[in-house]
């Protein structure tokens, strides 16, 4: 209960929480706040409508004035555990199917988020499966050779059509 969404993500960290669930990111307040919060060692999860997990990175410090991209990408690196996106794909038998790709925090992640090559974040994800990263394209490919999505669906939601194919 708080009488503006300000006061809440000031206050937040007076009511000793582990985990905190902000919506929407869609200002550089709400931004630097889930990232003061995460720095304090709380666990924070956000949404943003991004494409991907490369879109994520670059949406989250492009909020911020030019003066303040450096200080807040090095914020972000220090702190970010993962990216999930997901797109709702139209499924065979109806309804929808989740196709996702993961990014894990890991070492090289970080490091590629400070010095600002957020461009080369989707070859880490490639290279990475084995840790449990998927690309988008990859989790596609599954769907399709699962049956669950027909190619058509795959490649209308696909970001890099051509590596789907080269994956199925």
């Amino acid at each position: 209960d708080t009488h503006s969404w300000d006061v809440a993500l000031r206050s937040v960290l007076r009511e000793d929480p582990d985990v905190v669930l902000i919506g929407e990111m869609r200002d550089p307040e709400t931004v630097a706040a889930a990232l003061t919060i995460a720095e304090t060692g709380h666990l924070v999860f956000a949404t943003l409508h991004t494409n991907s997990a490369s879109q994520t990175i670059d949406r989250i410090i492009d909020a911020f004035p030019e003066g303040q991209k450096d200080q807040e990408g090095i914020q972000l690196a220090a702190t970010i555990e993962g990216v999930i996106s997901q797109r709702l794909i139209p499924a065979v038998e109806g309804g929808r199917v989740p196709a996702v790709e993961v990014m894990l925090g890991t070492q090289a992640v970080r490091t590629n988020i400070r010095e600002k090559k957020s461009h080369l974040l989707n070859n880490i994800i490639q290279t990475s499966s084995d840790i449990g990263m998927i690309t988008l394209e990859s989790s596609l490919a599954l769907l399709v050779k699962n049956g669950r999505v027909t190619l058509e669906m795959a490649q209308f939601f696909s970001i890099r059509p051509d590596e789907l194919m080269r994956l199925l």
